[in-house]
């Protein structure tokens, strides 16, 4: 059977730890390949996971076909709706995940009004519906996350280095404490990520500091204790930190916890 490999569809799936590995070649081992592999004509949709095991240990595998796409993007567009409904996708992957697919839902409509002639314009162009997928709310939404973590998770995006990006898809470093280390130079980056979390950590809150430090300072009454009040703030964000970098490696292990022993894609 010709099956080919698609590296842009394949990109999709986030890659398994060493524990979900080893896990779901022990389940195939020891029951088979019991879901059918999903082929768009010749190309491998769902199941990439599976089938990379299963040739390793030759084990048999089913086939389906689903031809009901007209294009890769139609195929794209359906592999990241199945993932962005998984549970065990981090919300880093699924920020991305809903990220890719603005993209494509964007670059269509632009295709579309191009090949298109433009239409008289309405009388009252308020009565005209928004193009879908046109606010960071939305693609929050489809993502199940705040606003607030695409706009960092999009920061990572532009300027954080490769191993800063696998820092943070690992749960080594929360996406809020990457989205700031993400501001610093590519070797400090690199540096901090090398260090492992204590100085992902310390860079990130000294990012944060630095930020701080160059806004206006309001004018605030004597008994008010200025310094004390930056020092509790600065304390009060390193706190926020730790608690997104312990809540993210607790959803790591739940993750792990809910795909030993099942099939991933």
């Amino acid at each position: 059977m010709n099956i080919t490999i698609n590296d842009d569809l394949r990109s999709f799936v986030d890659p398994l730890t060493d524990i979900e590995y080893a896990a779901l070649e022990r389940s195939l081992l020891a029951e088979g390949c019991r879901d059918a592999l999903v082929l768009w004509h010749d190309t491998l949709i769902d199941g990439h996971n599976r089938y990379e095991i299963c040739r390793k240990h030759n084990i048999e595998f089913r086939t389906v076909q689903n031809n009901s796409f007209d294009s890769l993007e139609d195929v794209m567009l359906w592999m990241i709706d199945n993932h962005l409904a998984r549970r065990s996708v981090s919300d880093f992957q699924r920020g991305l995940l809903a990220l890719r697919k603005k993209e494509i839902v964007t670059a269509r409509m632009a295709q579309k009004m191009a090949d298109e002639p433009p239409e008289p314009a309405p009388d009252d162009l308020d009565s005209r519906p928004p193009p879908p997928w046109n606010t960071r709310e939305e693609v929050a939404k489809a993502a199940r996350v705040s606003s607030n973590t695409i706009s960092q998770i999009e920061r990572i995006q532009k300027a954080a280095t490769p191993q800063l990006v696998e820092a943070v898809r690992t749960g080594t470093i929360s996406i809020n404490a990457a989205a700031n280390v993400a501001q610093l130079p590519q070797e400090a980056q690199i540096a901090a990520v090398a260090g492992g979390r204590k100085e992902l950590q310390q860079a990130a809150r000294q990012v944060r500091e630095q930020k701080a430090a160059t806004r206006p300072r309001k004018e605030k009454p004597e008994a008010e204790g200025g310094d004390d009040v930056a020092s509790l703030r600065a304390e009060k964000a390193e706190l926020k930190d730790r608690l997104a970098t312990l809540l993210t490696e607790n959803e790591r292990l739940r993750q792990r916890l809910v795909n030993a022993g099942l099939d991933a894609s």
